[in-house]
């Protein structure tokens, strides 16, 4: 994505929304976080339907985070905050425990064999997500490319993730969206979706 010129100056002055970690919230809400959330459409849009949850968005591109900041803005969004930051870094600015629930929509597939140990879904991401994770804490993820699902599906399977919902068709009527969500659906292309709940020994 190209960098467009205001984002820096932005981000530079924007005291509200951007965090540099979570260690700092003391949040009674439930906290769900939504690795990778590109321009924030999903994450601002469920935010704003549910005042009883606090989302954190994580994203490694600041023209995104900037754009998703602009959205909670206009929409006077209070339990949002911002993370300009790589999934890989997350036990960094995530207290252990400390999240209720992970949401991974579209990640980068990664095709090539070489490349699979950077999907997020890969089996050092998950141990990641379950340090940060509270015990019984939920994962979601969202793709549209069969190879990579059913990949992750094997890697959860290895993994202290207890697989609770499979649907290769998904789609609920209402449900805030990602803007690949959104296209996809426009398109008529099947979304495959998987909840795992994570059960700490």
């Amino acid at each position: 994505m190209r960098k467009k010129k205001w984002v820096t100056p932005f981000l530079e002055k924007e005291e509200q929304y951007l965090i540099k970690d979570l260690h700092c919230l003391k949040e009674e809400r439930p906290v769900y976080a939504e690795i990778g959330m590109g321009m924030g459409d999903f994450i601002t849009q469920s935010a704003a339907l549910h005042p009883e949850i606090f989302y954190v968005g994580i994203e490694k591109e600041d023209t995104c985070v900037a754009r998703a900041i602009r959205k909670a803005q206009e929409e006077k969004i209070g339990n949002f905050r911002v993370l300009l930051a790589d999934a890989g870094s997350i036990e960094e600015f995530c207290e252990p425990d400390s999240i209720d629930l992970i949401y991974l929509h579209f990640p980068d597939p990664w095709p090539k064999k070489r490349n699979h140990k950077r999907r997020l879904t890969f089996p050092p991401f998950l141990k990641k997500y379950a340090n940060v994770l509270k015990d019984q804490g939920i994962l979601i993820l969202k793709s549209d490319n069969t190879d990579f699902f059913e990949d992750s599906l094997e890697y959860f399977s290895q993994s202290d993730f207890t697989m609770e919902e499979i649907d290769r068709n998904y789609f609920r009527e209402g449900e805030p969206m990602t803007a690949y969500q959104a296209k996809f659906v426009a398109e008529g292309k099947p979304i495959s979706y998987a909840k795992c709940r994570l059960r700490k020994v």
